[in-house]
């Protein structure tokens, strides 16, 4: 217990340590946390009615940052799998921050889930032997399942590495790797089950598709080392962890390789929902040129295209990819491209038209944007958290203070001997 408590408070005490800039980023994730908890309290006094939800689209702006981001989650196995798996030198540094990138994407999933149920109070439902959880019948409980069990092993693994780190103690691979190597695994099933949830609903023809759950791996695969990328070179430009350069060139290479099989793919779907429309080819109509006056996400969505296509042909580029001015905003594009088609252009137009025909345009509105953007600060703030306590360890500068006093004197002893 003594051991747990110097780990817990040395934590807390250096994560409330840091320059302006630090704090600048904190105190500006902070009033956005602030600001969607003002607006979701708006969204528990007067209901769902606040938001552009509707009758006919139950599922909105929250369902398709869930979506998302469970990708962005699955995504920490591109760094964990080469680096415990196939032993690749260049990655053991990244695999921490993959694994943090992970943790604040599952809580923002949590998040996302419980605002959209309309209130927390709700998420008993949801509890084993608690509410009514149809296992195994139901999809939403393989996902509830598989959600939980993958932030566990993403808390679990990081903490046993940085607290025997922290202590001066070599971590035991026979305690942790079978955790890692479970979590490889686990990754692909969380993005897989989310696609299955939406892949198995027949009366939803957009959606019941055997190409979804690919797909859904391939944007993931895509997006999720993309923001890594971004965030690791913001981690090496303001602290002094060293990240090499490898590192950046592999995962721009993964992020490239996973963006091109996305647009196949995508290729694919379209080819079936146009060269001979039917009914069930409504859906994709109404998204991509609008339908019966309706034309809400046609911009959305030729917006991410285009930005996709221009993003994937520059990483493709070898020469163009090699240069960081070029690589950074190309994975910049790349991500809001495939956040804004995995989001607004997949989970909005499934219920567009209704089972009955009717055309019902959607829009999130002021409400749900605030809450949208107070979660998303809250996984930056934890995200923050957890790189700004994990570099110090890792890099010694934070330890136990006997572990402290031993290399205190060991130093002393080299300098002496010197």
């Amino acid at each position: 217990m003594r051991g747990l408590f110097q780990f817990f408070r040395a934590l807390l005490d250096h994560a409330t340590r840091g320059d302006w800039r630090y704090h600048l980023w904190m105190g500006f994730l902070t009033i956005l946390m602030v600001l969607g908890t003002y607006a979701y309290t708006l969204q528990l006094e007067h209901g769902l009615a606040v938001t552009g939800m509707n009758d006919h689209v139950s599922w909105g702006l929250y369902i398709s940052n869930f979506t998302f981001l469970v990708g962005m989650a699955a995504a920490a196995v591109m760094l964990v799998m080469p680096a415990y798996v196939l032993h690749d030198v260049d990655f053991p540094r990244a695999v921490l921050i993959g694994e943090g990138v992970a943790v604040a994407a599952l809580l923002m999933c949590l998040g996302f889930v419980t605002v959209d149920l309309g209130g927390p109070a709700r998420a008993w439902h949801l509890l084993p032997f608690v509410g009514y959880f149809n296992w195994p019948n139901s999809m939403l409980t393989w996902d509830v399942l598989v959600l939980n069990g993958y932030l566990a092993l993403n808390l679990l693994i990081p903490f046993y590495l940085l607290y025997s780190k922290f202590h001066g103690r070599e971590a035991q691979k026979k305690k942790y790797l079978p955790f890692v190597l479970l979590s490889v695994f686990w990754a692909v099933a969380i993005h897989l089950v989310t696609a299955f949830l939406y892949a198995g609903l027949p009366a939803r023809p957009y959606w019941n598709n055997a190409l979804l759950g690919p797909r859904f791996l391939a944007s993931a695969f895509a997006a999720g080392p993309a923001f890594i990328l971004l965030l690791l070179a913001t981690i090496r430009r303001v602290t002094a962890y060293p990240i090499g350069q490898a590192i950046f060139q592999k995962l721009a290479l993964i992020t490239t390789v996973a963006a091109q099989i996305n647009l196949i793919m995508l290729a694919s779907e379209l080819f079936k929902e146009f060269y001979f429309p039917t009914e069930h080819s409504k859906s994709a109509i109404y998204l991509f040129f609008g339908l019966e006056g309706h034309h809400a996400l046609v911009g959305w969505i030729w917006t991410a295209l285009s930005l996709n296509l221009l993003a994937t042909i520059v990483l493709t580029l070898n020469p163009l990819r090699r240069k960081a001015m070029v690589l950074y905003p190309a994975v910049a594009v790349l991500f809001l491209s495939i956040w804004i088609e995995k989001g607004m252009g997949l989970v909005v137009p499934g219920f567009i038209p209704s089972p009955l025909g009717e055309v019902v345009d959607y829009s999130p509105s002021g409400v749900e944007i605030m809450v949208t953007l107070g979660l998303w600060a809250m996984g930056l703030f934890v995200l923050t958290l957890l790189v700004k306590v994990a570099i110090p360890i890792e890099l010694g500068q934070l330890r136990a203070p006997q572990n402290q006093s031993l290399d205190e004197k060991n130093q002393t002893v080299e300098v002496a001997l010197s």
